[in-house]
């Protein structure tokens, strides 16, 4: 079993940053993917970015690259997700998930959940 739990999360004007943490417990953190996902209200969960075990390769959704950065303490069992430039439509609830079994971008790929943190970026 497979513990997420996220932080970080806030109000932050356009254009400001937050950095969300995603500490993990319960099984060997170094040896899965970690990925983001966010919920808008009244939308779907819509992928993120995601980092391999190894961190050397990443992957992000168009909408956030250049402004977005995934990485990963393995010696901390803790995922972080620095947004900067954030805009009003960055506003969501963000989900930290893990150990995903083939297309990283489709949330039914991914076996564990956090709860969410919520971000709000006014205009």
């Amino acid at each position: 079993q497979v513990q997420l739990v996220e932080s970080g999360g806030g109000l932050v004007q356009a254009g400001g940053s937050l950095n969300l943490s995603c500490a993990v417990s319960g099984r060997t953190f170094s040896r899965f993917p970690m990925g983001w996902f966010r919920q808008a209200p009244g939308k779907q969960r819509e992928f993120v970015t995601a980092t391999t075990w190894t961190s050397g390769a990443t992957f992000y959704a168009h909408s956030v690259k250049g402004r977005f950065t995934i990485s990963r303490d393995n010696a901390q069992n803790t995922v972080y997700l620095q947004m900067n430039s954030l805009k009003p439509e960055d506003t969501a609830v963000y989900v930290c998930a893990a150990e995903p079994v083939g297309d990283y971008y489709s949330d039914s790929a991914w076996g564990y959940w956090g709860q969410g943190t919520q971000v709000t970026v006014s205009s």
